[in-house]
This record gives structure tokens, C-alpha cells and sequence, in this order.
């Protein structure tokens, strides 16, 4: 009796220490909370996580900033150039998350586990403009290069069950946008790229042709190591949850990917070609002009008005290089609006002007959008489309939700209930997203100083003259 008395005393005690062993293994949230702070790895570029003039940018990287507040730690950044060294260091607790527009598909899904899907992408087969183009895989004639441990080796995998010759190569010492380069240059004559990352690689490289689509809409999430601790899991799908219905992501898609949705190659070679040719001539007014704006913006602005021509004229009457009306020209001291100088320094004051009549607590680049829009079709039909968002219960001090109500201004049945009536929002906002898109040309150009080394593309190498790419959301 005394025995067995003993040894359920003892069973009861190895339970109790079992049960505070559980206890006292805290889990993924509590040692972010104890830490005070999220490791978070990105592969670095321009559609996840870039340094820039700026600072710390992306799409990946500003949501992951804004998780890190919601969760209330800091975020402390960990880049990566390559999926090798990403995944193992997920795997080995040296970092918390993946945040990198990574796609979820079979085989990840078997090793990792991924958070909410919050948009989704494709992938595009890429060539050099001017060789034959590919409509399959069968048609592949050279080397085709991809990035290793990437969701383009999945589905080059599935792709040979039905083209049995398909070859590829696999590389670790790249990363997407070098690999983009190296078939620029010639290295290689194929590879595969995601959607994002095309679209806004291509704004200064438009020789990168499509072949065609290698998948069509892939989800893309969050990666997580695979375990049964469910209590940082349990908050991104509260997180996400909000951020779709907050209009985050929208926004951040917006800022990021919204004026590169479609990529015509007539002109965006016609841009980069008169960076290098007719820029140079007038590039000195834009800076010393520019006032507080960046003068690339400035100049971005001349090329959608006038594709920089002083001696543009519109059927309505407006004319020169910065497009000024007679009333306008007037109103900034222009007495010559086919004079070029003056013309820029006119239009500069009025963009200047337009931009300080945008309330103070919109911020940049919000702001610098509503002014742009406001150059085009005036800042009263602009404010119609934000009372149009605001009766919509969206945030009218956000362009992402104006940006979808402008096109209404050109409907009987919205533009009848605004103070200022008809208006051709739709044209306003695609002169939006193409100054957005030379103004990001510009400055990469800018900064890789490659103006005087601009891209070498014949003419005739334009079988594709409008490719766009379709960002699924």
C-alpha cells in the first residue's frame, strides 16, 4: 500500500514538473514581446525591400513595418539575396517570418507553413527584345536560367511532365533583377520573373519582352516555420484580416504597383531615348526652377505635357513645354510661353502653388499626386472626386481611394451632384501614373547615372508595342 501510495505521489510530481516544463517554454509571441522586437528576413529589391535616397522602402517592408506596430515591438530588418540563405535561417529560429511576395505552392507548403494569402502574382517566361518570340516551351531555343530554391523551379518541374525536353538551368549567385539584366546583356536567353518585378524592372529596361505566361495567378503570403505554435499565426490572420479592410494593402499596392499595371514599349523606348537626347537641353531650368520639388518630377510632368517640345500646342490653346494656358501663363509671370525657360519656371510656380492648396495633413507622395492630378483637370474637380471618396466612407486624403472615384466625374449621375460638374478623371489618372512612371525612370537613371549610357534599341525591334502586365490583387 505504502508503495503504490509512493509511486503515485512520484507519478503526480513528474506530471506537475512536465506541466511547468510546458509552462515555462514560452512561445514565439512571448519571446517577441520579451525581446521587443520582430525578425523579419526580405530578399532585397524593388518589389519587397530597397535602401533608397529615402531610406528603408518596399512593399514587403513598409507591411511588415506596419505588423511590427500592430504587434507593438520594433522590426528589425534582416535582408537576404538569395532563397538558400533565407530558408534555413526560418527554419533554425533565426528569424521569425518571411516577408518577400513569396507564392505558396505544393512543396512549400510541405515544409513551411504561410499566412493569409493577401495578393497574388504570375510568372512571366522573359526574352530580349528583337529575338523571336516564344509561345510555349517547345519553342525555347537556348538557355534558360532560373533562380534556385525558387516557385520558377516548381513550375518548370510540372511544365516538363508535359515538354519532355525542357532543360533549365538553376543559380544561387544572383538575384531576380541581375538575372533580368544578364538576358539584357545577352548572357542568358530565358528566364522567368514575377510579375511585380517585371513590371517594374521594365520602366527603364523596356527591351525585356514577355514570351508568355508561365502561371496566371499565384497567392503570395507570408512563410512561417512549421510547428505547432499557433500564437503568432493567430495574429497576422487578425492583421491581415484588418489591413485588407483598412485599405493597407490596396494603398501600399497602389503606391508601389499602381501606374506600372501597363507597360507599352513604344513608349517607354521613346522616353528613355529623349532622356538622352533632348533632356540634356533643358535639364538646367529644371533644376533651378524646381523650387522645392525635385526636379525630376518637374521634368517627368514636361514629358507627359509636351514630351518636352517648347513649341507644343493643344486644340484647346494651351502651349509650350510645361503646356500652360494663356489665363495661367498670366497668373505665374509667363509672357512667352513658347520660350522655354520661362515656360518651365511658370509651370514649376503653378505645380508649386496647386501642391500648397493640398491640405497639410496629406503626406507625401499623396500629396504630390492630388497636385499632379490637379495640374490636369484643376484642383475643384480633384476635391469633387475626394467628397465623391468621402461620401463612399473611404479616406478622400488617400490617392489609392480618389484615384477610383475620379473616372466617376465623367458620369451623369455623379457628376450632377458635384460643385463643379463634368470632368475627365479617367484621363486624369492615367496622366498620373504615366508621370509617376517617367518620374521613377528618371530617377533611376538618374542615380545608376546611366543617362549618357542609355539603352541601345533599335526601331524596328518592336514587334510587341504594348505588353501590359496584369498585377493580380
Amino acid at each position: 500500500m505504502w508503495v503504490t501510495m509512493r509511486f503515485i505521489v512520484l507519478l503526480l510530481s513528474l506530471v506537475v514538473l512536465i506541466s511547468c516544463s510546458k509552462q515555462e517554454t514560452p512561445t514565439q509571441l512571448q519571446k517577441i514581446n520579451q525581446q521587443n522586437k520582430i525578425r523579419i528576413g526580405f530578399l532585397v529589391g524593388q518589389s519587397t525591400y530597397y535602401l533608397s535616397g529615402d531610406g528603408e522602402e518596399g512593399f514587403e517592408y513598409e507591411l511588415a513595418a506596419a505588423f511590427a506596430d500592430f504587434l507593438g515591438v520594433e522590426l528589425e530588418v534582416v535582408p537576404f539575396f538569395s532563397l538558400s540563405d533565407l530558408f534555413p535561417r526560418l527554419n533554425n529560429n533565426n528569424i521569425d517570418i518571411v516577408a518577400s511576395g513569396l507564392t505558396i505552392n505544393k512543396n512549400r507548403l510541405e515544409s513551411f507553413r504561410f499566412a493569409p494569402e493577401y495578393r497574388s502574382i504570375s510568372q512571366k517566361l522573359v526574352f530580349k527584345q528583337g529575338n523571336v518570340r516564344p509561345r510555349n516551351f517547345a519553342q525555347i531555343k537556348g538557355n534558360l536560367t532560373v533562380l534556385a530554391k525558387s516557385s520558377h523551379v516548381d513550375s518548370l518541374r510540372k511544365a516538363q511532365l508535359r515538354f519532355n525536353d525542357l532543360t533549365w538551368l538553376e543559380t544561387d549567385e544572383m538575384d531576380e533583377a541581375e538575372l533580368l539584366q544578364q538576358v539584357i546583356d545577352g548572357e542568358v536567353d530565358y528566364t522567368i520573373a514575377d510579375s511585380n518585378t517585371l513590371a517594374l524592372f521594365r520602366r527603364y529596361h523596356p527591351e525585356l519582352s514577355i514570351g508568355f505566361s508561365v502561371t496566371r495567378s499565384d497567392p503570395v503570403a507570408w512563410m512561417l516555420k512549421k510547428d505547432n505554435d499557433d500564437s503568432l499565426y493567430a495574429l497576422l490572420v487578425e492583421f491581415f484580416g484588418e489591413a485588407q479592410q483598412t485599405g493597407l494593402i490596396h494603398e501600399l499596392e497602389e503606391k508601389y504597383f499602381g501606374h506600372v499595371r501597363q507597360f507599352n514599349y513604344i513608349n517607354t523606348l521613346s522616353f528613355i531615348n529623349s532622356v538622352k537626347t533632348t533632356l540634356p537641353k533643358y535639364q538646367p531650368w529644371f533644376e533651378e526652377y524646381a523650387l522645392d520639388l525635385d526636379w525630376r518630377l518637374l521634368a517627368a510632368l514636361s514629358y507627359q505635357e509636351s514630351m518636352w517640345d517648347p513649341k507644343a500646342k493643344s486644340p484647346t490653346g494651351v502651349r509650350g513645354i510645361m503646356m500652360l494656358t494663356r489665363p495661367t501663363a498670366k497668373h505665374v509671370g509667363v509672357t512667352n510661353r513658347l520660350e522655354p525657360e520661362q515656360n518651365i519656371k511658370g509651370g514649376a510656380i503653378y505645380l508649386s502653388r496647386l501642391l500648397s492648396r493640398i491640405p497639410d495633413r496629406i503626406p507625401s507622395p499623396d500629396n504630390l499626386w492630388f497636385a499632379l492630378a490637379a495640374y490636369n483637370v484643376g484642383w475643384g474637380h480633384v476635391n469633387d472626386a475626394r467628397i465623391l471618396t468621402q461620401k463612399d466612407g473611404a479616406d478622400a486624403d488617400k490617392w489609392a481611394e480618389v484615384k477610383k472615384r475620379l473616372p466617376l466625374l465623367i458620369k451623369k449621375r455623379y457628376y450632377r451632384t458635384t460643385k463643379y460638374g463634368y470632368a475627365r478623371g479617367d484621363v486624369a489618372v492615367t496622366y498620373v501614373d504615366n508621370i509617376r512612371r517617367y518620374y521613377d525612370t528618371l530617377v533611376w537613371l538618374d542615380e545608376n547615372a546611366s543617362t549618357e549610357e542609355t539603352l541601345q534599341i533599335d526601331d524596328d525591334q518592336s514587334q510587341q508595342f504594348s505588353d501590359p502586365i496584369t498585377l493580380e490583387k
